[in-house]
């Protein structure tokens, strides 16, 4: 196309399942996700929607991030204020933002997409993977993000923001040979 892209050229992306996001003019394409992802994106959604406060809705896909024209994010998981939601977008920084990875989106997820949530101003931003099972979570300071817990298994990660959630992996998700049997 010789241009950068904007949002309104999403609407001509195939239907094929596959994810279609812009940062900053540039197309990024994910495959669709498995089944330890959804497994993992509805148990963790399931959780932060039990104890979000009601001004604060938990959203998922379709739900996506558009703070520009030319960016467009659809994270897994997004925790935003009632008032910045307009249809199917939200149309400032969300609270919190979730990103369940996989083998083939953890560099994207941890660079590129972490990046464009900083430059949003995404106060909080988790970083889930659901294999090993661990938990990195950061807040923004300043222009990037700082590592706030690096969490494994058994081990609980409690926080006050952006509201009080209690997460123990191995309970949201199961033992990590009880998963991996139960996908084979």
């Amino acid at each position: 196309m010789g241009r950068p892209l904007t949002v309104d050229d999403l609407d001509f992306m195939p239907d094929d399942g596959n994810v279609y996001e812009l940062i900053d003019g540039v197309l990024f394409v994910s495959p669709p996700s498995g089944r330890r992802h959804q497994r993992a994106l509805v148990r963790l959604g399931e959780l932060l929607d039990d104890t979000c406060p009601d001004e604060l809705a938990v959203l998922w896909p379709p739900y996506v991030i558009r703070t520009s024209v030319d960016t467009e994010l659809r994270p897994d998981l997004q925790v935003a204020w009632d008032e910045d939601i307009e249809g199917e977008v939200v149309l400032d920084a969300p609270e919190l933002v979730v990103e369940v990875v996989e083998p083939n989106t953890t560099i994207n997820d941890l660079n590129n997409k972490k990046a464009a949530y900083a430059r949003m101003g995404v106060p909080h931003y988790w970083v889930l993977d659901p294999a090993r099972p661990s938990l990195l979570a950061y807040d923004l300071d300043g222009d990037g993000y700082r590592q706030v817990a690096r969490i494994h298994a058994e081990e609980p990660f409690e926080t006050d923001e952006p509201f009080p959630v209690r997460i123990v992996l191995t309970e949201l998700l199961g033992r990590p040979s009880v998963v991996q049997q139960a996908e084979s």
